[in-house]
């Protein structure tokens, strides 16, 4: 790459690298005010707002045939891992949330795999279980020990990681002739009217924000969740495998967990020995995955 477009591409890496490790932290503010699904609904409503002025535009450059695909992108890329993150940082410490949604790559090899009959390797196996090694480690350590206490809210985070990763092979096999912008527009409007309706016809979001204490600035961390961690992250990312290539851009898996880690204790959050097992061997199957 030229020296300038090195450049740039590095900006947008450590910009996306801060954005989206940040964005565990973001999520543990909104739910002072918020709950679980109310934080997840929010964060699609929002994005689905910023998308609007695109969406007539990528209407006409699509096969209706194809909605279907969008929806199921949508929902497994954005609502359901919107919503399971929220309800497990209820118990779940940010920084460990930002380690274990390292999981994402692991999960798009072994659906790659399952699914689509991608071809694997040796290395990546090894990498697969060194990552499993990992997660369970983590989820089974809090500061009581070895404890199942926690593990319900890892699993739905583990989960979560599940629905990217089947969100990642629905766009590579299925919407890979679309451009970000579109796939991304069509996503957001397929889920984003129901999610709206439903958090300010069934919930109490509306009243919370003005009754609230914490209202305000948990609209304010969910606003930024939204625009700038999903709307304008998700095309920044895909402009980096553009500019550089996918090994490039997928550095960006190991640096969103060590931003989330180092503002979860910035922010009070304990990271303990025993827990630097789960998250170093969770670094090393990624490390594994990506290995070519």
């Amino acid at each position: 790459m030229p020296s300038s477009k090195n450049f740039i591409a590095w900006i947008i890496l450590i910009s996306l690298s801060i954005v989206w490790g940040a964005s565990f932290i973001l999520i543990k503010k909104s739910l002072l005010a918020f709950d679980g699904i109310q934080v997840g609904l929010a964060r699609v409503s929002i994005s689905f707002i910023c998308f609007i002025p695109f969406l007539i535009k990528a209407l006409k450059a699509i096969d209706r045939k194809k909605w279907f695909d969008f929806f199921l992108v949508g929902l497994t890329g954005n609502m359901l891992p919107g919503i399971l993150f929220p309800l497990a940082e209820v118990k779940i410490d940010s920084g460990i949330a930002g380690v274990l949604n390292s999981m994402t790559p692991i999960f798009t090899i072994i659906f790659a795999f399952l699914i689509w009959k991608q071809k694997s390797s040796i290395t990546k196996v090894i990498g697969i279980f060194l990552g499993f090694f990992g997660t369970s480690w983590l989820l089974l350590v809090n500061d009581s020990g070895f404890s199942i206490s926690h593990l319900p809210y890892g699993l739905l985070i583990i989960l979560a990681t599940m629905c990217y990763g089947i969100s990642a092979n629905l766009v590579q096999h299925r919407l890979k002739s679309y451009s970000p912008l579109v796939i991304a527009t069509l996503a957001f409007s397929s889920i984003g009217p129901p999610s709206l309706i439903y958090l300010v016809g069934f919930t109490d979001f509306i009243s919370l924000v003005s009754t609230h204490e914490s209202g305000w600035l948990s609209l304010s961390a969910v606003s930024i969740l939204a625009v700038l961690g999903t709307v304008i992250s998700t095309l920044l990312f895909y402009k980096l495998v553009k500019m550089t290539d996918a090994i490039f851009a997928s550095l960006v898996a190991f640096l969103i967990p060590i931003v989330a880690l180092i503002l979860g204790v910035l922010d009070g959050e304990i990271i303990l020995l025993l827990q630097m097992v789960g998250i170093i061997a969770i670094f090393g199957g990624i490390y594994m995955v990506k290995k070519r």
